[in-house]
């Protein structure tokens, strides 16, 4: 393609400069947890060449090197990341970052054996044992399997070790909510309005099983994650790699992450189509799902503090209004909720670059630096979220208290409910409930002081006279809350 200059300090080569000259689309270079895959996953290709015969034992530990110092050298800022300039939206199938890897791989091989960046290509130097970006470094590779491979790579590395610590720690966080609060009898709301009372602690309990089954999400998401394409090479036949090539780089990867990886079972699929990240990206989802319904009912039931609902107190972590003394608001609910709603945003492009004729073409996807830089920005954010909720909003910063509730509020809340006539029902029968609690309403008065007035007297279902202990027993919040309303009329 002609002669490409290249900035004298720079590691990578004519084709990474190529790519940074045909995509100045974002300035968002790929993520660096991606590279980073791309220096475990070159590192364990190396290993297994040259455990095949295939790769001397002297570029192997060249490469080794090289590989290590991506692993070590590539924070966010500053390091190697300013070597791997190729923007997310680049060749659809990563062949830029994956010669962006190859190329500064073999150059930083140069660099530490003295030599001039750029003799990587020399034939001279090549012969003298230096390691060629296309005939060692990617040696048995192909771009088409060794991008999906690092897709998959960085997406189980940071659901790992990231995502599911977090999520492991809210839920922790929401149960031990839900055993102190157990006793917390308050009224329950459907449709936001007024239903039979429940406990504090059961609503929590069904806050901290959403994050429960998050975690079984996250680990359904590394099992699908788990499959590599690597050697499959161009189009899944294998053309140029051993054909044990796949199964031990997924082997070591294996030994080098402490993640169970294997080699696909069809590598057609594995690189053909990206169902796996479409079905990691559609749990990340979900996940965001259960938040937003956890953080929007905490923020719902936070609600006041005198004009709201108020049953529970939110820890004040800043001032809520710059004009209004004295204003708190549930920020750190809307700051969740937000970071949900982009995870919800990445999802769709990710379920776009899956399908069929506009990603998934047929033998390559062609839509997967888009689609795992989502993922990854996915995975983050939730990552983050529940650290946050947890820390500065159900914990609480220090000396704070955490979130709080407020049981005199819940128990007052109970008693003026209309619902409470419902454990009336196998008493005095629906239709005279319902008419008991419509004139409650229309008087101003509870359920119970109506009930003393017109239903003390009165024959049962069963023909007993109720009398107004029964009253009490029939309206006790607490029998509500068992199953079958234990204690109440028809327990």
């Amino acid at each position: 393609m002609g002669p490409m200059e290249v900035p004298a300090d720079a590691l990578y080569g004519a084709s990474t400069q190529r790519a940074v000259l045909n995509f100045p689309m974002s300035g968002r270079p790929v993520p660096a947890e991606v590279i980073k895959a791309y220096g475990l996953l070159k590192a364990a290709c190396a290993t297994v060449n040259n455990k095949l015969g295939r790769l001397d034992d002297k570029r192997t530990a060249a490469i080794l090197e090289a590989c290590r110092e991506i692993q070590d050298g590539l924070p966010a800022f500053g390091g190697l990341a300013r070597h791997f300039p190729v923007d997310i939206f680049q060749t659809g199938s990563g062949t830029s970052t994956n010669m962006n890897a190859n190329e500064v791989i073999a150059n930083l091989v140069c660099v530490r054996a003295h030599q001039p960046i750029g003799r990587s290509k020399d034939p001279e130097w090549i012969k003298q044992g230096g390691v060629h970006p296309n005939d060692h470094v990617n040696m048995g590779q192909s771009s088409n399997d060794t991008f999906p491979t690092a897709m998959h790579l960085a997406a189980a590395v940071a659901i790992h070790n990231d995502l599911l610590p977090a999520v492991k720690k809210m839920a922790e966080s929401l149960e031990r909510k839900a055993a102190a609060w157990d006793k917390v009898v308050k009224i329950g709301r459907t449709h936001l309005a007024d239903a039979t009372p429940i406990r504090l602690g059961q609503e929590f309990s069904g806050y901290a099983s959403q994050m429960r089954h998050a975690e079984e999400r996250l680990h359904r998401a590394l099992h699908t994650l788990s499959e590599l394409a690597i050697g499959g090479t161009a189009v899944g036949t294998g053309i140029n790699a051993h054909e044990q090539f796949g199964a031990l780089v997924a082997a070591e990867l294996t030994q080098r992450t402490g993640i169970h990886f294997r080699e696909a079972v069809n590598h057609f699929e594995a690189q053909h189509a990206k169902d796996a990240i479409v079905e990691a990206s559609a749990h990340l989802r979900t996940i965001a799902v259960s938040i937003t319904k956890i953080a929007n009912d905490i923020r719902w039931m936070g609600s006041g503090p005198r004009c709201g609902i108020g049953e529970l107190n939110l820890p004040a972590v800043q001032p809520g209004s710059s004009i209004m003394p004295g204003k708190v608001n549930p920020v750190i609910c809307e700051a969740v909720i937000m970071a949900a709603c982009q995870v919800v945003g990445n999802d769709t492009a990710v379920m776009m670059g899956g399908v069929g004729g506009i990603g998934s073409l047929l033998d390559l996807n062609v839509a997967m630096p888009m689609m795992i830089a989502n993922v990854l920005d996915s995975a983050h954010l939730l990552a983050r979220s529940c650290h946050v909720f947890t820390d500065n909003l159900l914990d609480g910063p220090e000396g704070s208290g955490g979130l709080q509730a407020d049981i005199d509020r819940c128990k007052g809340l109970i008693e003026g409910s209309l619902a409470m006539c419902t454990s009336l029902v196998p008493v005095i029968g629906y239709d005279k409930s319902a008419a008991l609690a419509k004139d409650a309403f229309k008087q101003g008065k509870t359920v119970r002081q109506l009930a003393y007035e017109t239903v003390v007297g009165q024959k049962d279902v069963n023909g007993k006279t109720i009398r107004r202990e029964d009253i009490d027993t029939y309206l006790d919040p607490w029998s509500m809350t068992l199953p079958g309303g234990e204690g109440a009329a028809g327990g």
